[in-house]
């Protein structure tokens, strides 16, 4: 069994080595094949990850096209069975990485699959499980101000009731995504028109046609999450973009979505 991971990184050195360092402690026996794709850093990133993980294959794009680009670049040089999307700001405490292949090898009509995310402190993470809708932006956005923002948050990531066992949902969260790498390529990766945020949640559609985009509980990693966009407001217009995107794409039921990126396969 082959497993590949990728990480886009952008001005991410101060952690992105602190999460591949994670990855070999816990990898078990199989090939794996590791991706840094450097998004136009200008804090040294690429040069640390080559200085620290030689067996790393760094990838510099010199412009910082996005996360999808950033992750798409790796699809010319994947010979895995099974690949990961992985933030920088992850840490795993297990091989996950094997044991999430081979859940998928067990069970061959899930294309694609997320663990349970935890904060530092081991407290359980509520990322979106639906497809994206305005009023969940909306919730996501204001939720401290309780009501009905919250009401719509907690629907948005099934916080009031978390599933126990494997469910499938509508929204895979790019901080950790297992795909299927043959899918992964029929599918051209992600859609590039996504600069930021909504480009897993309109992959996850895309997988859909191919089988079961689920999230499955038993298996976890460690995500020392940062909301962007709760703190800057340009992020916030980017998300917004990015919904209106998803809407425009996938109206009528996706009856007219075109994909219209270029297949790196």
């Amino acid at each position: 069994m082959i497993v590949s991971i990728c990480v886009v990184t952008y001005n991410s050195g101060s952690t992105v080595t602190d999460m591949l360092r994670s990855v070999y402690l816990h990898k078990g026996d199989y090939e794996l094949q590791v991706f840094v794709c450097d998004n136009a850093s200008d804090d040294g990133t690429p040069d640390a990850v080559r200085k620290a993980f030689p067996d790393v294959t760094v990838i510099e794009n010199g412009t910082n096209y996005g996360f999808g680009h950033g992750q798409n670049a790796c699809l010319p040089y994947l010979r895995s069975d099974y690949h990961f999307i992985v933030n920088p700001d992850i840490i795993v405490n297990s091989d996950i990485f094997g044991d999430m292949a081979r859940y998928m090898e067990e069970h061959k009509d899930i294309v694609m699959a997320v663990p349970t995310y935890l904060s530092a402190d081991g407290e359980m993470q509520f990322t979106p499980k639906l497809a994206p809708k305005v009023r969940y932006m909306m919730g996501g956005r204001f939720e401290r101000f309780g009501g009905v923002f919250r009401k719509w948050r907690s629907e948005y990531t099934m916080r009031d009731d978390p599933p126990k066992d494997t469910v499938d949902i509508g929204f895979c969260s790019g901080c950790f995504m297992a795909v299927r790498t043959d899918v992964f390529k029929k599918m051209g990766g992600f859609d590039e028109r996504y600069f930021l945020y909504n480009e897993d949640a309109d992959i996850t559609r895309m997988a859909q046609r191919y089988g079961r985009t689920v999230y499955a509980p038993q298996f976890s990693v460690t995500h020392l999450w940062e909301r962007a966009y709760m703190r800057k407001h340009k992020y916030f217009f980017i998300q917004i973009e990015s919904l209106l995107k998803y809407l425009w794409k996938w109206r009528m039921g996706g009856k007219y979505a075109k994909s219209l990126h270029r297949s790196r396969s």
